[in-house]
């Protein structure tokens, strides 16, 4: 599940890159996000691996040997806080990644999960994921995670070439060879065909699943509810309903564990950074995030971020949005805004055009996207990925 390890920092950096980042306009205020239950998904971030992966580009480290009793303390200690701070009462999932979070100890899965269960409400069965590598594990460490409340394990494949990554330097000095895009679209749509005749639902854009086995943490991402990140560079959106917040935060951890687990200790936590949402970029990243699933962005779940705006008035009218329509790859109705079985392989030429009319409607956009208008991109990547 690397991709879903991945999205929160390729959205903040594609986010920051869009005009009229949530300036001053007639953009209508959200749902405030206390009106809503107090739940929220857990990320765990363990930040260690045996040597680093020619295609990886997340927080990890190689390090002679780990201190792992001060690091489950940290983790333990922020996670609590974090939980007393957003006055979460119940989580709704426990994703533990990495980094290779297989190399950690059961012990350590098992104090964090008793830690977020003596903070909120942990229901039973809820989904608890474990990152985990073939060459870590053992029949007896994964009977210890079973035991520690582990109940799905995540072992992806990366199939996406990271920029920054020793495999991408390798490709673009012609070490090493890229498969040509029609080649990648062609296995992408055979893919789905095969998979879907075999009983297998294409949920979201990289992600299948037959009936009961979707990942519960992963649609809390895509769905755009809160989720709180503990560890070393984890990602959070949630509201610090402790401090009288009202509205959403971006936050993000200290990424280098030694310095991460300093500020834990002296204040409970290791948040490096923390911003506020503005109601444009909360829509933004609805709008990203919730078209890459199957059911899109329902009428109810758009609701509760602009209460004052429907879809309809949003999407409905002139523009990009009805000429994708028109073309097939979008679908707007009584049931929210998604994209086509079409439109889904090609989503990221949509997206531009979409974000476009979202921000002209709300009078934040500076300038239209750059490229071909979006007749002309949607007819125009139907093989790209």
């Amino acid at each position: 599940m690397a991709a879903a390890r991945g999205w929160p920092r390729r959205l903040a950096a594609a986010a920051g890159a869009l005009p009229g980042g949530g300036g001053p306009g007639r953009a209508p205020g959200p749902a405030p996000d206390t009106a809503a239950p107090a739940t929220a998904a857990l990320y765990v971030h363990w930040p260690y691996c045996r040597k680093r992966c020619s295609y990886c580009n997340f927080n990890t480290y190689v390090v002679p040997a780990v201190d792992e009793a001060a690091v489950r303390a940290c983790l333990v200690r922020e996670a609590q806080t974090l939980l007393r701070l957003s006055q979460v009462h119940s989580v709704t999932s426990v994703f533990f990644g990495g980094g290779t979070p297989s190399l950690a100890s059961p012990g350590t899965v098992a104090a964090v999960l008793e830690a977020v269960a003596g903070a909120a409400h942990l229901p039973a069965g809820a989904e608890v994921t474990l990152e985990a590598n073939p060459s870590s594990t053992s029949a007896s460490v994964l009977d210890g995670f079973r035991a520690a409340g582990v109940n799905r394990l995540s072992i992806g494949v990366q199939l996406t070439l990271e920029r920054g990554t020793a495999l991408a330097a390798q490709v673009r000095a012609g070490a090493l060879p890229a498969p040509p895009q029609d080649l990648l679209a062609d296995m992408y749509h055979t893919a789905r065909s095969v998979l879907g005749a075999a009983g297998f639902r294409h949920y979201e854009v990289s992600n299948f699943a037959r009936k009961g086995a979707l990942s519960t943490h992963n649609l809390s991402y895509w769905r755009a509810e809160q989720y709180i990140g503990v560890g070393p560079g984890a990602h959070g959106r949630f509201v610090l309903r402790a401090e009288g917040g009202c509205s959403r935060e971006a936050r993000v951890q200290t990424p280098e564990p030694v310095a991460w687990m300093r500020e834990v200790q002296s204040q409970g936590h290791g948040t490096r950074s923390r911003a506020v949402l503005s109601p444009l970029e909360q829509l933004e990243e609805l709008l990203t995030l919730g078209l890459r699933t199957d059911e899109g962005i329902t009428q109810e779940r758009w609701g509760h971020f602009s209460p004052q705006l429907s879809l309809q008035a949003v999407f409905g009218g002139p523009g990009e949005a009805r000429a994708l329509q028109q073309e097939g790859w979008l679908v707007l109705d009584g049931g929210g805004l998604r994209c086509t079985w079409a439109g889904l392989a090609v989503l990221d030429s949509l997206l531009p055009a979409l974000l476009w009319q979202l921000q002209r409607v709300l009078g934040t956009a500076r300038h239209p996207p750059r490229g071909a208008p979006a007749e002309e991109r949607a007819g125009g990547g139907a093989r790209g990925l």
